[in-house]
């Protein structure tokens, strides 16, 4: 079988790497949460995820698996997500009687963010239809090396237990496991570089 063809995502491809994650993360715990209604998950996630994913274009930190099967969006040390954009996005995309549980949550995962500059591994997924054929992995193996050569860490949340497994194939290890309210839980992980 080919290795996966695993490509840099421009500003103009932002909308279909959007999508592809979109449809990778229908079944996680976290988004569905927010959005157990399937009308409102398509409506605001696509908003979740580029407020918090958009400098990944910026920075050339953004993937795709060639035919946008799956992608990720990693922000680079000292690269953080627009705050006031994220602020506004919780007023406005999610439900009042959820939003202290989720800020509630945020709070706690910048409690376990490394003091040192690290990498941040904001989202990665692959379409549902297509699991199983070593995209995650090819995701995941086609940035760890930019990681390892900076001698940086990499931080991220797992918010599907399913995940887990790959993350722990690459080196994370669970830091800490949360849930506040209403939430489900997930873990914080980290890979130190090799």
């Amino acid at each position: 079988m080919t290795p996966p063809s695993i490509k840099v995502a421009t500003g103009s491809e932002e909308a279909s790497v959007i999508d592809a994650l979109v449809l990778a993360f229908i079944t996680d715990p976290l988004a569905r949460w927010l959005w157990p209604d399937p009308h409102e998950y398509l409506t605001h996630f696509p908003h979740f995820t580029k407020a918090y994913g958009d400098k990944a274009f910026v920075h050339e930190s953004a993937y795709y698996v060639d035919g946008y099967r799956g992608g990720a969006m990693w922000l680079p040390p000292d690269v953080h997500a627009d705050d006031d954009a994220v602020d506004t996005l919780i007023q406005n995309r999610v439900t009042a009687d959820k939003q202290e549980d989720f800020v509630g949550l945020l709070d706690r995962i910048d409690h376990c963010l490394p003091k040192e500059p690290h990498w941040y591994l904001l989202f990665i997924g692959v379409e549902p239809m297509h699991r199983g054929k070593g995209f995650g992995s090819a995701l995941m193996e086609h940035a760890l090396p930019r990681c390892d050569h900076d001698r940086t860490p990499v931080f991220l949340e797992s918010t599907n237990p399913r995940n887990r497994s790959l993350y722990e194939r690459h080196g994370f290890e669970v830091l800490d496991t949360i849930q506040v309210g209403s939430s489900p839980p997930i873990s914080t992980m980290l890979r130190k570089p090799r």
